[in-house]
């Protein structure tokens, strides 16, 4: 038996009425246009590791945001970054800062993550891969987390990577 939550499941919404996070899902509308708004009213800094990154609309936010002053860091994997043309284009014509990385095995493991700190005071993170086939095809979606631990949690594991030695 499936049950639908209190007030239906047509809108993306809170993950709880009295919390600052919310839960996004693309069966549930487009996640990407949160996302761009987000990067487009951050005002220091984008620290982001994720799997992959083919979604030309949200590269462009990143580099719009870098063209504003704000500070990008990004870590991509490098197996998917060595395979994908588009992802290595859109970086470039973005002129996105980032390091290609293996994850904890080295060559042949994932740098599997899907996170972004915003301004040191928001986290996306989840399932999203930030491409297209995320936001048109997949069930996947995104946190939006605002708690100061759960940002700081974050942020220490992007420092971790970051500069990345492998």
């Amino acid at each position: 038996m499936f049950l639908n939550p209190p007030g239906g499941t047509k809108y993306n919404r809170p993950v709880m009425p009295d919390s600052n996070n919310q839960t996004l899902f693309t069966s549930q509308g487009p996640v990407v246009d949160t996302i761009e708004r987000l990067l487009l009213e951050v005002r220091s800094s984008v620290d982001a590791a994720l799997y992959r990154i083919t979604n030309p609309r949200l590269a462009r936010a990143l580099g719009q945001a870098q063209d504003r002053g704000i500070r990008v860091r990004m870590l991509v994997d490098r197996n998917k970054y060595q395979q994908t043309a588009i992802t290595r284009q859109i970086l470039s014509d973005n002129s996105l800062p980032f390091q290609a990385i293996y994850g904890r095995k080295k060559k042949g493991s994932k740098l599997h993550h899907k996170f972004a700190v915003l301004d040191g005071r928001i986290v996306l993170a989840g399932s999203y891969n930030w491409t297209v086939d995320s936001e048109e095809k997949n069930f996947d979606h995104m946190l939006i987390l605002r708690d100061p631990e759960l940002v700081i949690a974050y942020q220490q594991e992007f420092e971790r990577l970051w500069p990345a030695e492998n």
